[in-house]
């Protein structure tokens, strides 16, 4: 982390003047464009493969969308063994903290079965267990981790392979696809969890769907992803520290630019918080109030919500 902070402050320094900029124009933030979400505005209680609004989002550069999957596997394929790392670099050391604000605020209970898409090193699958060891005080909870990256999942495996969880099955993992979790019956999770994996899809609202479908009546739905900041400074801010400020960092720490660009533009480029969580009630399930609560006034959103009971 001593690197880190020192690559970061070498950014910060060589850049101040565009920062001074910044807050002296103040300009607005401006919002990543997207396709029109669908013309109806009222969310529908469940989507079909007709009616969801779509979500499909572009690079910024020229790259397809059905190429996403592929060139994202590639990113992961080499960052997986820093990932964590990464993730730290980029939420400058707030990561952790907010890992376990979104478990607390999932309010686990006791044998539930939690699947974690998108969860290959399995830093939430951790924090997940440990709280239904310790606040829950229970043994028979489980999580099955679901990525489509087997590079990923061999950190977890690592990660795990001298755990209890794992001796006695409570963590489990296979390789899938969260748009097609064709390996997961309907109805069979107490808890959805997917933790900053939805800007990596290249259509969030088929992965949406899914989700609906694998979880019980009156399960949780809980998502956690990075956001956009509208505060008009601190939003201009970020976003100069998501195009040019990573990039850097990546070469700078691993002598990847490449794949550190790839990473932040799939964060920059995905939907505002509110269209998201509109696409969210529009698959089916119920998010109270506004639908997600900002950590850090937007760098990363929680969206906590529940399927009916009477689905």
């Amino acid at each position: 982390m001593t690197n880190i902070r020192q690559a970061f402050a070498r950014v910060c320094n060589a850049n101040m003047g565009t920062f001074t900029n910044i807050i002296k124009q103040q300009q607005p933030l401006a919002l990543p464009s997207i396709r029109a979400m669908s013309s109806a505005s009222t969310p529908k209680q469940k989507a079909t493969a007709t009616d969801s609004p779509t979500l499909d989002m572009l690079y910024g550069d020229n790259v397809p969308i059905s190429a996403k999957k592929d060139i994202m596997g590639d990113v992961y394929c080499k960052v997986a063994d820093r990932y964590d790392a990464v993730s730290d670099m980029i939420s400058m050391s707030m990561n952790k903290r907010w890992k376990q604000r979104f478990i607390e605020q999932m309010q686990p209970m006791p044998g539930d079965k939690m699947l974690d898409v998108a969860g290959g090193t399995c830093e939430v699958a951790r924090r997940y267990l440990q709280y239904q060891d310790t606040v829950n005080h229970d043994t028979t909870s489980s999580v099955h981790v679901v990525d489509f990256n087997d590079s990923m999942l061999q950190v977890g495996r690592r990660r795990m392979a001298q755990s209890s969880w794992m001796d006695n099955e409570r963590v489990t993992f296979a390789q899938g696809n969260a748009e097609d979790l064709a390996d997961v019956p309907d109805n069979s999770v107490d808890i959805y969890c997917i933790s900053a994996g939805m800007h990596n899809l290249p259509h969030p609202e088929r992965a949406l769907r899914e989700a609906y479908r694998v979880v019980k009546p009156g399960g949780r739905f809980a998502c956690l992803e990075y956001g956009h900041m509208d505060t008009p400074v601190i939003g201009q801010i970020c976003r100069w520290y998501w195009d040019t400020g990573i990039p850097f960092l990546g070469q700078v720490l691993a002598n990847d630019r490449a794949s550190y660009e790839r990473l932040a533009r799939s964060v920059r480029t995905f939907p505002h918080q509110k269209r998201f969580a509109q696409a969210i009630r529009h698959a089916g399930f119920h998010l109270p109030g506004a639908g997600y609560e900002l950590y850090q006034w937007g760098m990363m959103v929680a969206y906590i919500g529940s399927k009916p009971r009477t689905a």
